[in-house]
C-alpha cells in the first residue's frame, strides 16, 4: 500500500520484496540482515508472498539455490553480510558468469580478524570486481527504491546486482519511508520473461560448461561490455521510476557541488552528514559540497569528472581499506579525476564519524593540505 511508514532498512528490503514477489529466496541468516528472510518467512507464512523460502545450511549454499533457480529462468533474492558474504564469494562469479539477475542485500559489516559486527565496506568492497552491479543507499528509502530499480536493471542486462546498506545504521534505524502503490510498482518492474531457461525443454541448454582459453576469454569480454550497458540503462531506467516516485536516483548525486571550491566524496549513509556540514560550512562562506556515489559497479567515471571539474580539492572518504594499495573508492576516484586529491580512511569497524571531522576534511582543502598517504580519521 501506498503511503509513509516507519521503517529501518531491512523492513524497506522485505516490504520491496513484498512488492516484487520473487519465486525463490533463498538466504542463511547473519547480522546484521536477518531480518530480512525473517520478514519475508513472515509475509509467506501470512500468505502475503507466493514465492518459496528455501532455509539452506550456509550462505554457499544460499548463493548455489539463487544459482539454479535463476538459471531455471525464476526471479531470485537473497541478503547476506560480513563473513556470510567472503563465505560466498566462490559462487559470486559464478552468478555473474552465467549472466544470472538476481537481488542481493548487504548489510555492510566489518571482515574478522579481530571479530567485529559493525559497519565498513570491507565486505562488499572485497568482491566489487567478481562482476556484480552494486548500489550503495544512504538511508531506507534508498533501499526501498533502488530495489525496483537494481531488480530491472539486472534482468535488462543479465548481471546480478547488490543493494549495499551500512550495518546497524541503515538496517537498525527507522526513519519515514515513503511507499509506492503495488500496482506502479508491479507495472515498473513488469513481468520476467528470460530467454533461456533450464526448465525450457524445447530449447535445452548447457550452463557452466568447460570453456577454454579462447572462448573463456569471450565470456568475460561479454560480461564487461554488460556492465558497459548498465551504465548506460540504469539512467534510463531510474528516470522512468522517477515517474513512479517523483525522484530521481543518478548513479551520482551532486549536494551543492556546481559553485563549491571543495567537495567531499562518499557513499552511504554518511553523505547525510557530510550534506549537514556542508549547510553547516556553507552559511560561514566556505563553498563546499558532497558528492556521493551511489552506484559503484559500473564505475560512473564520466560523471565523476563532470561533477569535480571545476572544483580546487577533493577528498575521498573511504569506509574500506585495500591493503598494500590505495582505498577502493580513493583509487576510482583518482583513476576519474586529477588534481588537488585526498584519500582519508573512516569508519572501520563501525567507528563513528562526527561533523567536526568532516570539518577538519574541508578545512585542510582550504588551507591547500594534501598528502600522497592514506589519512585516517580515527
Amino acid at each position: 500500500m501506498q503511503g509513509r511508514k516507519a521503517m529501518n532498512g531491512m523492513s524497506a528490503a522485505v516490504e520491496a520484496l513484498r512488492q516484487i514477489d520473487p519465486d525463490v529466496v533463498a538466504a542463511y541468516p547473519i547480522t546484521p540482515t536477518t531480518g530480512i528472510p525473517e520478514g519475508y518467512s513472515k509475509l509467506l507464512a501470512d500468505g502475503k508472498v507466493s514465492g518459496d523460502l528455501i532455509t539452506v545450511e550456509s550462505e554457499h549454499s544460499a548463493l548455489s539455490a539463487c544459482v539454479g533457480a535463476a538459471a531455471c529462468g525464476v526471479r531470485t533474492a537473497t541478503a547476506s553480510a560480513s563473513q556470510g558474504l567472503a563465505y560466498m564469494f566462490e559462487v559470486l562469479g559464478v552468478a555473474s558468469g552465467l549472466r544470472l539477475p538476481m537481488l542481493m542485500y548487504v548489510g555492510n559489516r566489518a571482515l574478522s580478524a579481530p571479530i567485529n559486527i559493525h559497519c565498513d565496506h570491507s565486505d562488499s568492497m572485497a568482491t566489487r570486481d567478481q562482476g556484480w552491479i552494486q548500489f550503495y543507499c544512504e538511508n531506507a528509502q534508498e533501499v526501498y527504491d533502488l530495489s525496483f530499480i537494481a531488480l530491472k536493471l539486472s534482468e535488462e542486462v543479465k548481471l546480478p546486482a547488490m543493494i549495499c546498506m551500512d550495518g546497524f545504521i541503515t538496517t537498525h534505524t527507522y526513519e519515514s519511508v515513503e511507499t509506492r502503490a503495488d500496482n506502479k510498482i508491479k507495472h515498473f518492474i513488469g513481468s520476467y520473461n528470460p530467454k533461456t531457461s533450464l526448465f525450457n525443454f524445447k530449447k535445452p541448454i548447457t550452463l557452466g560448461h568447460f570453456a577454454m582459453p579462447d572462448a573463456y576469454f569471450e565470456f568475460k569480454e561479454s560480461q564487461e561490455k554488460a556492465m558497459d550497458l548498465a551504465l548506460k540503462k540504469y539512467e534510463v531506467i531510474q528516470k522512468k521510476f522517477s515517474k513512479v516516485c517523483d525522484k530521481e536516483y543518478p548513479s551520482v548525486a551532486r549536494y551543492k557541488v556546481s559553485q563549491a571550491d571543495y567537495v567531499i566524496v562518499t557513499s552511504s549513509s554518511t553523505a547525510g552528514l557530510v550534506k549537514d556540514v556542508v549547510d553547516e560550512l556553507r552559511e560561514e562562506g566556505l563553498k563546499v559540497g558532497c558528492l556521493k556515489i551511489r552506484m559503484f559497479r559500473p564505475f560512473p567515471h564520466r560523471a565523476v569528472v563532470d561533477a569535480l571539474k571545476n572544483a580546487k580539492g577533493v577528498a575521498v572518504l573511504d569506509r574500506a581499506m585495500s591493503f598494500g594499495s590505495m582505498p577502493p573508492l580513493f583509487s576510482e576516484i583518482k583513476n576519474s579525476f586529477f588534481g588537488n586529491i585526498q584519500s582519508y580512511v573512516f569508519g572501520l569497524g563501525g567507528k563513528d564519524i562526527f561533523d567536526t571531522d568532516i570539518k577538519d576534511v574541508f578545512r585542510k582543502m582550504e588551507k591547500k593540505d594534501y598528502s600522497e598517504k592514506i589519512r585516517y580519521i580515527k
